[in-house]
């Protein structure tokens, strides 16, 4: 008899994921002892960056370059931006859980090209599958752009895509002559 060990499984919301079925998804899927881990990679504008950086005077050093202390304080600026921002997106996810009675493990991530970020964060943190949404249709030409579809290639783990929402068929289909 084999023992198999508890299934580790990271869910990708931008908050545009419908938490209910996903929780309920989820939680049939790791069982009691299992971990849920829900990431939100943030990518920080340019403008953010310009605007921080612009705000102030910042002397320089004698050999013309800035104080370490602006470059860490320009650090921990992004860091907060990165953690407001993930923690508004993904808090939908984390209720539905606390609701069900589990508690996720938040992770709020800066990255500029979000599929490579959560590729590299589930190969990382070795899960045995990645949930995330669709937002629009995966099987389409254009959809290959989409975070989602970028993910199921790029990913070295099994992952999982949940439509937002369920079309309706159309009525012409239902009528056949």
């Amino acid at each position: 008899m084999t023992t198999s060990s508890p299934m580790h499984v990271l869910i990708a919301t931008t908050g545009a994921l419908n938490p209910v079925p996903v929780v309920d998804f989820t939680t049939r899927l790791v069982g009691a002892a299992g971990t849920i881990s829900v990431v939100t990679v943030v990518e920080v504008p340019r403008s953010f960056l310009t605007d921080i950086r612009s705000e102030n005077w910042h002397p320089l050093d004698a050999d013309g370059t800035q104080p370490s202390g602006i470059a860490a304080q320009e650090s921990s600026l992004v860091a907060r931006y990165v953690n407001e921002r993930g923690q508004r997106h993904a808090e939908p996810m984390l209720a539905a859980l606390r609701a069900a009675g589990i508690e996720g493990a938040p992770l709020y991530v800066e990255g500029a090209d979000a599929a490579k970020t959560i590729s590299a964060i589930a190969t990382e943190m070795n899960v045995d599958m990645v949930i995330l949404g669709a937002t629009r249709q995966i099987f389409d030409a254009a959809a290959w752009e989409s975070v989602s579809a970028r993910v199921m290639v790029e990913c070295d783990r099994p992952v999982l895509v949940i439509p937002s929402t369920m079309k309706e068929p159309a009525a012409d289909l239902d009528e056949h002559e």
